[in-house]
């Protein structure tokens, strides 16, 4: 039964501890599993293991957050971003669902558009492009209509919120929303009701944002693509033969067709900034701890970030402003997570960007046409005077090793009473997948943090030499619909926490979104997103996908 690369002591060992834990899982899942490569990293993951000392710390006892932060915090607590400029003539001609949100701001705050129409016509467009991309789970109409109708009526009377105030948004559907369904992708939560909303939704709702629907994503959000046995998966807006990417699948679609202004999703290994670059929309993890997560059904709790997709850079940093902050009611939160961004216009002269050049695979970096636009964008900082740095860091393969671990361990915990009871209501991959994760040796979830807190010293070093570094954010372009894309740059970066944003850079030559990558030191958002602006604002062009689609 065994194939290359899994030895029999591994797959012996899951059925050890399946068996242990009151699992009754078919042979023909402990097969599927292995053909699909699930067992594949555990070797590696014993190896990194070997390399690590017996007395290290382990990485949760370290508080890493406030490592090298102290700067930017004060930094960032100093200036807040401004709203980007309405639109001139010009672009009052645009579409009007393609304007950016600074500008839908400043023409709501002056009464120049209507809340109430925005919504209509966000809706009527999801009525007649969300049929052939599958984008939402559950669309909101009369709600989104009554929001907009309180909204316009606040507005009216002097009471304006701020950016977002009747500005049209879209959740994932891992997050609670009071008196809707939250399924997560899956059928075992098909009808449970939420009672509150999640503390993200509740800084929306507060900031006068109009939800207009919960967004599709892979089962459990358990998958870097679309794929989803019970409700489809989402195509890709510029060519429904390809996948968007996951698992904020449905969120990125609606972003980049212009069904919201704006959506969350969640990221536990690059489901934010897969899509994002996979769909040519801008998508933002944050620091952990940055947003709240109570309200979110978890993944991987030491993994998992909240955070927007948007069409543009200041759009990402307005909706990180709403959603940031500490939160009583979610221990990772911090209490110096409220997010106030400075000077986005500022620059990046002077700056130091690492480019990635070894990341311990032994391979290259992507596809011929990914790297050339990721250097397209990397050209654009260097023209606005940062200073390219060449950056080797093998770490990387690690790390990706390790967070899949993790990821692994951490899921199979939170799913374990549902594996035991209802196993059968799990489509294949998820429940392959997750059952996978019965297969690591005992002590393996400490080790691996122990692993993670010596990586973690050894990557944060390149601070002394960078300010940010980049890569690009896939190998290449989507893979076909219902194909699982690539955690190769992302991972590691929720396994180290620190902020990190993709944003369209190309298109293939089959017309499909190539994105950058740029991370940062904890709490450093303000940097990132500068630097993600001067690149956006370099590109000269937006990112649009075809209307026939």
């Amino acid at each position: 039964m065994s194939q290359p690369n899994v030895p029999d002591q591994i797959i012996d060992r899951l059925r050890s501890n399946l068996h242990a834990t009151g699992i009754t899982a078919p042979e023909s899942d402990i097969q599927g599993l292995v053909e699909k490569g699930f067992l594949s990293r555990l070797a590696a993951f014993e190896q990194i293991l070997d390399g690590v000392t017996a007395d290290r710390i382990p990485d949760y006892l370290v508080d890493w957050t406030d490592a090298g932060s102290a700067q930017s915090h004060s930094a960032q607590t100093s200036q807040s971003i401004a709203p980007a400029a309405a639109p001139t003539s010009g672009a009052d001609q645009a579409p009007l669902h393609y304007v950016s949100i600074g500008a839908l701001a400043e023409l709501i705050r002056t009464r120049r558009l209507s809340p109430v129409e925005l919504a209509e016509q966000t809706l009527e467009r999801i009525a007649r492009r969300d049929p052939s991309l599958n984008t939402y789970q559950l669309v909101l109409a009369e709600r989104a209509r009554a929001a907009a109708v309180r909204a316009e009526q606040e507005i009216a009377a002097g009471d304006y919120r701020g950016p977002l105030h009747g500005v049209p948004i879209a959740i994932k559907d891992l997050l609670d929303l009071a008196g809707t369904p939250t399924t997560a992708g899956s059928i075992i939560l098909a009808d449970r009701v939420a009672e509150a909303d999640a503390s993200a939704v509740a800084r929306l709702t507060a900031a006068g944002a109009v939800i207009v629907g919960k967004t599709r994503l892979s089962e459990f959000a358990y998958s870097p693509g679309s794929n989803n046995a019970h409700y489809g998966p989402t195509r890709n807006p510029w060519n429904p033969a390809y996948d968007t990417g996951g698992s904020s699948s449905g969120s990125a679609a609606a972003v980049a067709t212009g069904m919201a202004y704006a959506a969350l999703g969640s990221d536990t290994g690059g489901s934010i900034r897969i899509p994002a670059s996979l769909c040519g929309v801008v998508g933002l993890k944050p620091t952990f701890g940055r947003i709240s997560l109570r309200g979110a059904v978890p993944l991987a709790w030491s993994l998992d970030h909240l955070g927007p997709l948007t069409r543009s850079v200041a759009d990402a940093g307005l909706l990180l402003e709403a959603l940031a902050g500490a939160d009583p009611r979610d221990s990772r939160t911090s209490a110096a997570a409220a997010f106030s961004v400075v000077g986005l216009e500022a620059g990046v002269a002077g700056l130091r960007i690492g480019v990635l050049r070894d990341d311990g695979s032994g391979g290259p970096l992507g596809s011929d046409e990914a790297v050339a636009a990721w250097r397209m964008g990397l050209a654009a900082l260097e023209r606005a005077g940062a200073e390219l740095v060449p950056i080797d860091l093998p770490e990387l393969e690690a790390l990706r090793w390790l967070n899949s671990a993790l990821l692994a361990m951490e899921a199979s915990a939170f799913h374990l009473h549902w594996l035991r009871e209802r196993l059968g209501d799990y489509g294949d991959f998820m429940r392959q997948r997750i059952l996978a994760g019965f297969a690591y040796a005992p002590g393996a979830f400490v080790r691996a943090q122990q692993a993670r807190a010596a990586l973690r010293e050894r990557c944060t070093a390149i601070f002394e030499r960078v300010d940010l570094l980049s890569t690009p954010s896939q190998p290449g372009g989507a893979p076909p619909l219902d194909t699982p894309a690539f955690i190769t740059f992302t991972a590691p970066f929720n396994i180290l926490g620190w902020p990190a944003i993709s944003m369209p850079v190309g298109l293939t030559s089959d017309g499909l979104p190539l994105g950058l990558q740029l991370a940062g030191r904890p709490w450093d958002e303000a940097t990132v997103l500068r630097a993600a602006h001067v690149v956006e604002a370099g590109m000269g062009r937006t990112f649009h996908p075809p209307e026939n689609n």
